[in-house]
């Protein structure tokens, strides 16, 4: 099958206010092959493209499998396509409370949304972290390309590993933060060599729990995420150390396309555990060309 003429979905998910939020293209599960998979949002526009497959089951009990991909390749988890897709399932499912037990590669979570005006109110499970300290060469690798300097950075940089493993940099403020111009070239030749996801930069939350970031994943071929929702939960996690249980991480700025991510994180008997949140709303339908 070529696919030809088969409807995707563009969802803007981690809207602020209404506005901005991450374009993705969110189809149901066709019988298309990985390549052809992978220009899905090449040919859309966007970062990111979502496949969802509804299992057969009781309708007020749905199981969805998910697979995300970008022009690089699949991934195994893809946080705000994961709010996207539960957007598209509660628009086509007409409830006004949907939930459903999500499946992706490796685990098994819940989502659920609620529909409001013309906008959705996702949230899901985010599931583990793991968190190290980085290396002196990881740090010193990264930071030479993100273009960080010693004044502006912050101290807790950590590996943080949600599926895959990324850095996550703070620095002291969002002026410090907004001001970045990484050398994307560098920066992936640095990540592909440590095998690193990408490298989110955050501005030092404040006392309520309000930060800014901005994610550079070069190697997956996303320059710059307009919104990042599993290295936020990553964040959640190492914040949580700190006494931190509510965020909320502003995104998309520097690319003139405003979004929101909220965390919530309680403490299991296995570590924390982070639901991630975030409003979505389905902008148009097209055909793949």
């Amino acid at each position: 099958m070529n696919g030809y003429g088969l409807p995707v979905a563009i969802v803007h998910a981690c809207l602020r206010d209404g506005r901005g939020g991450s374009p993705t293209a969110v189809m149901e599960e066709a019988p298309l092959t990985d390549d052809q998979r992978r220009r899905i949002p090449v040919l859309m526009g966007t970062s990111h493209a979502v496949f969802g497959h509804a299992h057969h089951g009781r309708a007020e009990d749905p199981t969805v499998s998910l697979r995300f991909f970008t022009a690089e390749g699949e991934l195994p988890a893809c946080g705000h396509g994961t709010l996207a897709a539960l957007a598209f399932l509660a628009e086509r499912s007409g409830v006004e409370d949907y939930r459903a037990t999500l499946h992706a590669p490796g685990r098994t979570f819940a989502g659920r949304a609620v529909r409001e005006d013309n906008r959705v109110s996702a949230v899901f499970d985010a599931g583990p972290v793991s968190l190290r300290e980085p290396t002196a060469i990881e740090c010193d690798l990264v930071l030479r390309a993100l273009g960080v300097t010693s004044d502006t950075l912050a101290p807790g940089a950590r590996v943080a590993a949600m599926g895959r493993p990324r850095l996550l940099i703070p620095v002291t403020t969002r002026s410090a933060l907004a001001a970045l111009v990484p050398d994307l070239a560098r920066l992936r030749a640095a990540c592909d060599r440590l095998g690193l996801l990408g490298c989110y930069v955050y501005s030092t939350p404040t006392h309520i729990g309000q930060a800014a970031a901005r994610m550079f994943a070069p190697s997956i071929g996303v320059a710059e995420d307009i919104a990042n929702a599993n290295s936020t939960a990553c964040l959640a996690v190492h914040l949580a150390g700190q006494g931190v249980t509510d965020l909320t991480v502003d995104m998309g700025d520097s690319l003139r396309t405003p979004s929101t991510i909220t965390t919530t994180t309680r403490h299991g008997q296995s570590g924390p555990l982070v639901q991630l949140g975030g409003a979505a709303k389905i902008t148009r339908i097209v055909r793949l060309p």
